[in-house]
């Protein structure tokens, strides 16, 4: 291990393992390295606070200097919160979220498993229907007061366990791919192709209702997909209800500043399913980026 190496390794340990990029980086780690190749300074992390500051300074024998306010402020520790009302199950949250704090599906209601949150705010972005706030719930404690070393220890492990999961499902993706354009090429018909039909009948009658792919009717199909812009438009007027609640009361979306270039790519994500769906990007939302 380089000398380098071994130094990130250090300042990684004393990091909080929130995994938010305020501090312009994509994780705890990168930054660890961007500080030990000098790349970095040692005062761009919001959540380890004046006292993360100090911690680093330590251990790279320099003065301690103020937290850069560029990168954020130290604030108590806050925990997502999910309004189930007005949650559509787009998986934007669930796909943002660095420690696999949130559980939910495709199309159902998602939460936050609270004892897993780091508060890093990456999920409050993406979310098309702002139904996402971030809650104080340390009090008056900041930074290394409102966290623990058995906790960043917790959110490492979380980190690295979704890092080697996503790794595993993108190289099974990759293997199913490889498969499929090998059968193409081999010129074997696609597994679907047998179930491809252009009409569908029943037993001693034939049927002259048009079939979409699976045996669906098309006419069953168009109704379902109305029924699904129906229940996203219902949610959408929901949440745009409630924003303007808030607006009344001076409130507005918070911690939508300031992301890194994966989060807006999410929110660029949903900007354009709002087109899609003939919707305007809702009031303090970033606009996307070109």
């Amino acid at each position: 291990m380089s000398e380098v190496s071994a130094l990130a390794e250090r300042i990684d340990s004393l990091l909080p393992q929130t995994q938010c990029t305020k501090c312009g980086y994509a994780g705890c780690r990168p930054y660890a390295e961007a500080i030990a190749s000098g790349a970095a300074a040692y005062n761009q992390c919001p959540p380890g606070g004046a006292e993360g500051v100090a911690r680093l300074a330590r251990l790279l024998g320099k003065p301690v200097i103020p937290l850069n306010p560029e990168n954020g402020a130290e604030r108590p520790r806050p925990r997502a919160v999910i309004d189930e009302s007005l949650c559509i199950g787009c998986t934007l949250c669930l796909q943002a979220c660095p420690v696999d704090a949130i559980a939910g599906a495709p199309k159902q209601m998602h939460t936050v498993i609270a004892d897993l949150c780091t508060g890093c705010d990456l999920c409050v972005p993406p979310c098309p229907v702002d139904c996402i706030e971030m809650i104080p719930v340390t009090g008056e404690r900041t930074g290394w007061d409102a966290w623990s070393q058995a906790e960043a220890d917790a959110a490492r492990a979380n980190y690295e366990g979704r890092q080697r999961r996503l790794a595993l499902e993108k190289a099974e993706r990759e293997a199913r791919l490889a498969a499929r354009a090998a059968r193409s090429a081999a010129g074997a018909p696609p597994a679907a192709a047998a179930s491809d039909t252009s009409e569908i009948s029943a037993p001693g009658k034939a049927s002259s209702v048009p079939a979409m792919p699976g045996g669906v009717p098309q006419d069953e199909a168009a109704a379902a997909a109305a029924r699904k812009q129906a229940i996203i438009q219902a949610a959408l007027e929901r949440a745009r209800q409630k924003k303007t609640a808030l607006a009344e009361q001076g409130l507005a979306p918070k911690n939508t500043e300031n992301v890194s270039a994966e989060v807006q790519a999410q929110i660029d994500e949903a900007e354009a399913r709002r087109r899609r769906l003939g919707m305007a990007a809702p009031e303090g939302k970033p606009p996307a980026k070109p």
